[in-house]
């Protein structure tokens, strides 16, 4: 081969691997566009288990009282204190209400409760009862109370006025401003309904005024034991309105010597016309327990504010004796309806040993 014949030869073999290498550059590009998709697709899916590393603290349980279990607090760390997480959790050993048949132990998602005969005073159930917690629009069966003890005509009419709106929490209600009521009315939504407006109308409408009305709601507290116990506003949507498993037990026995309340509190529903509108409105009550009609409920009230959790306290009958039961700052949305029936299965597979002369814990509430 001629040198002229070895330089055209090698021009060939040149242009022949540039050919090559240009085809197969397609190919190198979508594969790895490829790759890059996958693991694209992948992190969306499964996050690094390091990915939320530090943000929070280990949630665990600590035992309390009675060896339950209560929810260990904890803040976000110092790298996130921008983030405003509010944590709540319930016990995990905590039995599904439908499948617990009250033969084990009783397990409460509530992280305070008690549970009372009203009858002889002693304690069937406690934990965590001293504890002070944010109480929410239980609240209103104090507001009740002070407002009955004025001896104001019910029947009187009064106006939702702008200082009723609550702009603390901001929450909604459907007594819009001008929404003329008698007290009487005012009185069974906010009990019934938990209608925060009008709890704030019947404080406002007190002799002397609001002010007036929550120095005396925490009069009332201080005469039947509840020591401690703090009232701010009149809705509970403050969440200063403090108290304790064993002061509420008080605040309930009272409560429940008003007929009034009584009636109202274990009203499933009632319609009522209100300003501006055509039709009369159906307001319900905000325990389920008292709309399902499966219990003999003599009192009950709700509440909620995030600060405070789920809250129930009713009076009710079970296994033939009149118990008191108070659930404070429980997890979820239904944890304390579930909790309430687990008390009342509780009580009834147990129903020999709880009587009174051999009660569980044997302790006593008075007041």
């Amino acid at each position: 081969m001629t040198q002229n014949e070895l330089i055209i030869y090698m021009r060939k073999l040149s242009l022949l691997y540039i050919a090559l290498m240009l085809s197969f550059s397609p190919m190198a590009v979508h594969a790895a566009a490829k790759k890059s998709h996958k693991q694209v697709a992948v992190s969306k899916h499964k996050p690094s288990k390091h990915a939320n590393a530090g943000r929070f603290k280990q949630v665990k349980y600590v035992t309390g009282k009675a060896g339950k279990f209560r929810l260990a607090k904890y803040k976000p760390s110092m790298a996130n204190n921008n983030v405003n997480v509010h944590l709540r959790a319930q016990a995990v050993d905590v039995a599904p209400v439908e499948i617990y048949d009250g033969s084990g132990p009783l397990e409460l998602a509530s992280s305070k409760a008690l549970v009372i005969n009203q009858q002889t005073g002693e304690i069937i159930y406690a934990k965590n009862t001293n504890e002070s917690t944010p109480i929410a629009s239980v609240t209103k069966l104090m507001t009740a109370m002070v407002m009955l003890d004025a001896h104001l005509p019910l029947e009187d009419v009064l106006y939702i006025a702008d200082e009723d709106v609550d702009y603390l929490k901001g929450t909604r209600s459907r007594l819009s401003v001008g929404t003329s009521l008698t007290r009487g009315e005012l009185l069974q939504l906010a009990l019934m309904s938990s209608e925060n407006r009008a709890a704030a109308a019947l404080a406002r409408n007190y002799p002397g005024g609001y002010d007036a009305f929550i120095r005396t709601m925490n009069r009332k507290a201080a005469s039947i034991g509840m020591r401690a116990t703090h009232f701010s506003d009149a809705t509970g949507l403050d969440s200063s309105n403090v108290s304790t498993a064993e002061d509420l037990v008080k605040m309930v026995k009272a409560a429940y010597q008003y007929e009034e309340i009584r009636q109202v509190t274990t009203t499933a529903s009632q319609e009522i016309t209100l300003y501006g509108h055509e039709y009369p409105s159906n307001f319900v009550n905000t325990n389920s327990l008292v709309r399902g009609g499966e219990w003999t409920i003599g009192l009950s009230k709700t509440g909620f504010i995030n600060e405070a959790g789920r809250c129930l306290v009713m009076q009710a009958e079970i296994a033939g004796q009149p118990m008191i039961i108070v659930l404070l700052d429980s997890a979820g949305k239904l944890s304390r309806i579930g909790d309430a029936n687990r008390i009342r299965k509780w009580i009834e597979y147990n129903e020999p040993s709880l009587a009174p002369s051999n009660v569980a814990l044997g302790g006593h509430v008075s007041g």
